[in-house]
């Protein structure tokens, strides 16, 4: 994919987990993003090749949470 897709890709992706995670959580908006933005999850979403942008953006709040409280992520067999 071209870097400008990706990019806009992610663009329309990441509101939409960051939504999920103020509204699905006890996390205030601004803790929200950071914690988001310095996760694992984040830095592998940034990455085209790992191809988490195909998943839905309930899935990847899914694999987000399970880090914050884990530490660890799995990865469902379609990514």
């Amino acid at each position: 994919m071209e870097r400008k897709k990706f990019e806009a890709v992610l663009m329309l992706l990441v509101p939409q987990v960051l939504d999920l995670i103020t509204e699905e959580g006890t996390i205030d908006e601004i803790s929200a993003h950071k914690m988001f933005y310095e996760s694992r999850l984040y830095t592998l979403l940034e990455q085209e090749k790992t191809k988490l942008w195909h998943l839905s953006p309930h899935m990847l709040y899914q694999m987000f949470e399970e880090e914050r409280k884990t530490g660890s992520i799995t990865f469902p067999e379609e990514a």
